[in-house]
Parts: C-alpha cells; sequence; structure tokens
C-alpha cells in the first residue's frame, strides 16, 4: 500500500513539489502541472502530455529534450482541470502551436477538448489526441474507442521526436494519430493499488489469481484467471496483443516496437524472466523487435503487475521512436544538437526561465466583469450561502459517494465533490465580497469546481454552473423562469460535451428529471423555492432509480456489469446537491 505520505489530499502536490526541486535543471512548477527549465525554442511545436498522479514517471517523468514541453498533473487518478491544461500548455507554448494528448479518459477528454477552446480563443494553435491502445477495453472506452494505458510511452515520444524536428503542427497531430492507430496493450494484475490513506486496496485480486485486462486508475480487470508462470503469462500477453493487429498490418515480417511495463510494485527481475519468454514468441511469430523498453514506464501507484505494448513501426515512426531524448526518467541516446538551424542544445530550447517568470508564461488573459445591481449581489448572496450548505454536505457525504463510486470506477468521486464543492464556495464568497452579481459569482464558483476537484464531475459542474451564469447574469434578480432556464441550459451543455444520453447512467439521468421538473413547476406558477423542492426530490428518485442501469459512457463502461444493483455516482450527488439547495432556498 500507499505508505509515506503527509496529508492525503495533498498527496499529488506534495509528490509535484518533490520532484521540481530534486529535477529543478530540467523543469520548472507551473499551476496545474511542469514544463521544461528552459524555453520552448521559437517556432517549435510544444507537446504536452497529462493526466491524474500516481503514474509516474509519467507524466512529469518524460519532460525533456527530445520528449514532452510540458506536463499537466492532476490529483492522484484524477483528470486536471481544463483551466490547468491551459496553462500548462500556455507556459509550454513557442508560438507553432500546442499538441495536448492524454489516455483515453472522459475526464482527460472533456478538460483537454475544453483547454484546446481555451488556448485556441487566446490565439494559440492547439490540438489535442487522445490514446486508446487497450485491447481489453476495445469499444469501450470514452467516445465508444479503447482506453488509454501504456501506449501512452509511443505515442508520446514519437510526437515529441517529431516536433523537435520542426514538423507543423499537423504533421505532429498526424504522427500522434498514426503511432495510436498501430499501439495496442494487454495488461494484467496481481494485486490493487491503494489511494494514498485508504484503508484498502481500490480492488483485490484472489490469492493464487491474477486479474487480466485491468486499468490504470486502480480499474479492476474484465476477468481473472489462475496465477501463471512467467512463460505463460508471455504467451497470455502476446496472444492478446496480436489478438488485436491495427488494421491493415501484418504480424509476420512487421518490424515493431515493444514495451514491457511494470505497473508499480513488480520487480525489474521479473519483468526481465517475462521479456525473455516475450522476445522468444514475438520472434517466433515472425515480428522483429526494435529498441524494446522493460520496466517501468506507466504505473499505478503500488499495484503489481505488467502490460505489454506493440507499436507496429514504420520508416517514420522507427526514426522518431529512435531518436534521442534526456528527461528525468528516461534516456535515449545522445543529443548532440537541435534540429532547427545546426544550433546547439542551450540556444535551440530558449533561455533558462525562473519560477516567477514561468509562472507568468502560464497565466491566463484576466477577465472583465460588469456592474452588478442590488437585486443580482442579494441573488449572490443566496449563491453563496447555497455552495456552504453544499461543501457542508459533501464533506458529509465523501465517504459513502466513494464506496458508491468504487464499485465500477476509482472510488474518487466523493474526494472530487469535497474538492470541488469547497473550492467553489469560496471562490463564490471571494466574489460576492467583492460586489460581484449572482452570474459573475456563480461563473467563479463552476471555474474553481473544476480546477480543483478534476476529472469528469469537476468539469461537468464547472460547466454546469457556467452555463446558469450565463443565463441569470448580472443585472437583476433573477426569477424562477430565468432560473429553470439556465439549468436547462446547463443539462444541454453536459450533454453536448460529452455525449452522454438518458438511460447512460450518468448524472444526467438526474439533472433531466430535474429539470422537467422545475420547468414544468414555474411554468404553472409555482415560487421558485417550491418548484426546486419538487425538483430536487425527483432528482433522487431519479438518482437512486440508476441502479438498474448499465453505464455506456465513462471510466465505468468497461466493468458495466458489475455497476449493476449500485446508483452511479455521480446521478446520487447531484440529487443530494439539489435538496441541500432546496433547503436553503425554503429558509429564505
Amino acid at each position: 500500500m500507499t505508505r509515506l505520505f503527509n496529508d492525503p489530499s495533498a498527496f499529488a502536490e506534495d509528490a509535484k513539489a518533490g520532484f521540481c526541486d530534486a529535477f529543478s535543471s530540467y523543469v520548472v512548477d507551473v499551476p496545474g502541472g511542469v514544463v521544461r527549465r528552459r524555453r520552448t525554442r521559437e517556432g517549435k511545436v510544444a507537446v504536452v502530455v497529462g493526466g491524474g498522479s500516481g503514474h509516474y514517471p509519467a507524466f512529469a517523468g518524460i519532460v525533456g529534450p527530445g520528449y514532452a514541453d510540458g506536463a499537466v498533473m492532476g490529483n492522484v487518478f484524477t483528470s486536471p482541470s481544463a483551466a490547468e491544461a491551459a496553462a500548462v500548455g500556455r507556459a509550454a507554448s513557442g508560438g507553432a502551436g500546442v499538441l495536448l494528448t492524454t489516455g483515453n479518459y472522459a475526464g482527460d477528454v472533456l478538460n483537454f477538448g475544453l483547454a484546446v477552446e481555451r488556448l485556441e480563443a487566446e490565439g494559440i494553435p492547439a490540438r489535442y489526441v487522445a490514446v486508446t491502445d487497450d485491447v481489453a477495453s476495445k469499444g469501450q472506452g470514452a467516445d465508444g474507442r479503447r482506453r488509454g494505458i501504456a501506449g501512452d510511452v509511443p505515442v508520446f515520444k514519437c510526437a515529441s521526436a517529431a516536433a523537435e524536428e520542426g514538423m507543423s503542427l499537423d504533421d505532429v497531430e498526424r504522427v500522434a494519430l498514426k503511432t495510436n492507430e498501430r499501439t495496442r496493450t494487454l495488461g494484467v494484475a496481481f494485486s490493487g493499488c491503494t489511494l494514498p490513506g485508504a484503508d484498502g486496496p481500490l480492488f483485490t485480486v484472489p490469492e493464487g489469481r491474477m486479474s487480466v485486462g485491468l486499468g490504470i486508475h486502480g480499474e479492476a480487470g474484465i476477468d481473472e484467471v489462475d496465477m501463471p508462470t512467467a512463460a505463460e503469462l508471455a504467451r497470455t500477453l502476446v496472444d492478446g496483443v496480436l489478438g488485436d493487429v491495427p488494421e491493415g498490418l501484418d504480424v509476420r515480417g512487421a518490424r515493431v516496437t515493444a514495451l514491457l511495463n511494470g505497473l508499480g510494485n513488480t520487480k525489474y527481475e521479473e519483468l526481465f524472466v517475462v521479456w525473455n519468454d516475450v522476445a522468444r514468441l514475438l520472434r517466433e511469430r515472425g515480428l522483429e523487435v526494435v529498441e524494446p523498453e522493460v520496466g517501468e514506464l506507466v504505473t499505478s501507484l503500488d499495484m503489481a503487475g505488467c502490460s505489454l505494448t506493440l507499436t507496429w513501426l514504420d520508416e517514420e515512426l522507427e526514426r522518431l521512436w529512435g531518436a534521442p531524448a534526456d528527461t528525468p526518467a528516461y534516456r535515449k541516446g545522445r543529443l548532440v544538437e537541435a534540429a532547427a538551424g545546426g544550433q546547439d542544445d542551450a540556444a535551440a530550447e530558449g533561455a533558462v526561465r525562473s519560477d516567477d517568470e514561468a509562472a507568468a508564461d502560464a497565466e491566463a488573459p484576466p477577465l472583465s466583469t460588469g456592474p452588478a445591481d442590488e437585486g443580482s449581489r442579494a441573488a449572490a448572496a443566496a449563491v453563496v450561502d447555497a455552495l456552504a450548505a453544499v461543501a457542508d454536505a459533501m464533506a458529509t457525504a465523501e465517504d459513502e459517494l466513494g464506496r458508491i463510486d468504487a464499485v465500477a470506477g476509482d472510488g474518487d468521486h466523493g474526494r472530487g465533490m469535497v474538492r470541488g464543492s469547497a473550492a467553489a464556495r469560496d471562490a463564490a464568497r471571494t466574489a460576492a465580497d467583492g460586489g460581484a452579481g449572482a452570474g459573475t459569482v456563480l461563473q467563479a464558483a463552476g471555474d474553481e469546481w473544476a480546477a480543483r476537484a478534476g476529472g469528469t464531475s469537476g468539469v461537468l459542474w464547472g460547466e454546469l454552473l457556467g452555463a446558469m451564469a450565463k443565463r441569470v447574469g448580472d443585472e437583476a434578480a433573477p426569477d424562477g423562469a430565468t432560473v429553470a432556464a439556465g439549468v436547462r441550459a446547463g443539462y444541454d451543455r453536459l450533454g453536448e460535451l460529452g455525449g452522454a444520453k438518458p438511460g447512460d447512467k450518468t448524472m444526467l439521468d438526474a439533472l433531466g428529471p430535474f429539470c422537467d421538473t422545475l420547468d414544468a413547476g414555474v411554468g404553472s406558477g409555482e415560487r421558485l423555492r417550491d418548484a426546486w423542492a419538487a425538483a430536487a426530490e425527483r432528482a433522487v428518485q431519479a438518482a437512486d432509480a440508476t441502479k438498474d442501469l448499465t453505464p455506456k459512457v465513462g471510466r465505468a463502461r468497461p466493468l458495466a456489469e458489475r455497476s449493476k444493483g449500485t446508483p452511479d455516482a455521480g446521478a446520487t450527488s447531484l440529487g443530494m446537491v439539489a435538496r441541500v439547495v432546496a433547503g436553503v432556498l425554503a429558509g429564505r
């Protein structure tokens, strides 16, 4: 288990601080992650990788010449926020655009997609690529595709090498997509991993058994088999990966690179024993292995297990995979000179920057807000009271929400709701104390909820509050119809972002009935507090009914059947929040 920490909730931040101190010649801390100590050279595409913490050396350990320009680092197993991804992209930008890339997880897809929108709005060209290499989750990841696991490594490396060569943003994106299409991975686990401060692992594997098809966020596998010998495991991995050969590619005669990746608690010597058998099997199948990697590349805290990744190479990808790199955790070849005009590395990489300069590079353009009238400021006070009550309720419900989420997810929903609601409360209070109206207060709360909670729930709550903010505005106290229209706009925005529909077992299954009931109540002339109370009870009922559904999107999708009988954590927390707000409205 993870034994060494101070405050478990600050584990990721403390680890990041120690990493930045230990490798200060390579990286500098910026809000949301790290970037290279030297500025990205002018005219070079910046490659920014990222995801939740707990996977070292992914993601911060691969920031350096020849590899990533920056890494966005969320809380443990939790997607960073859109604001954090945009901040790292901003700090890494060298003027030729930014490629953001992560594994294919719903929270990462949502947050990094929004970060692209923000950067583009600021005049920074940006693209996003999700890695989809996991054969065990075929057709089950975000957007109906595979999850991304250790296949991150070849995709990130080849895209980064393309950027170092001076390729355009279009070509760097093309290389990333091509590498992803040619990459497949299968993983196994012998034991689960334990979050810092948790009493037990996120999942367990019975003695003498092995879990097949795991995720890297503490998700259990999709099958269990008897514990094999090293040779038997090698055959399971090779057969599994070669059972899903990329379309249009062959096995016999192909040149591939291979990664045998340790997940955090498997000895290197054990990996070498397995690799001995993997290499033999690959050669027997007619594959030629080029520059393989054996070791810890994408881990999952203290999980015991390993994964095998194959990437089918062509001439371009083989050149890029073999290109030199020098980072805190990954070194290959020798960096003699950069691609840009024969300059030495120091000149090509740009000037060394101080911590303050890097933080300034990451700053977003300031937002301007208009004046608020007295009615809107009074409504803003009600928003603050409601968010304070929500934060208290989420702190009480943290363990319950985590338990529900752990049935088919990674158990972090309660922690995310606590972090997000507390940050939203504080941001709303600060904005209201400054004289802001209800719309500005809601927007500030949404921005901070998304920034501090991370993950899928963070971005969804941030966008929900942001959509409400646009409808409510700062010019007058909103009436019931305006509030209902704001909530409905939030519902529409969430469906647009995540692609979820009613019946997919998400928070929309509670939010939709809430909107319908609220619309009907205010439409018939009920007071807002009465209509809201009825809508809240309908949301709670709808959330409980999700126990009969199977998830069709999000991280729980690969373990859909396991979630039957348990309500959706996001829908459950939505119902809780609605009921708490009803209580605040009733008391005003």
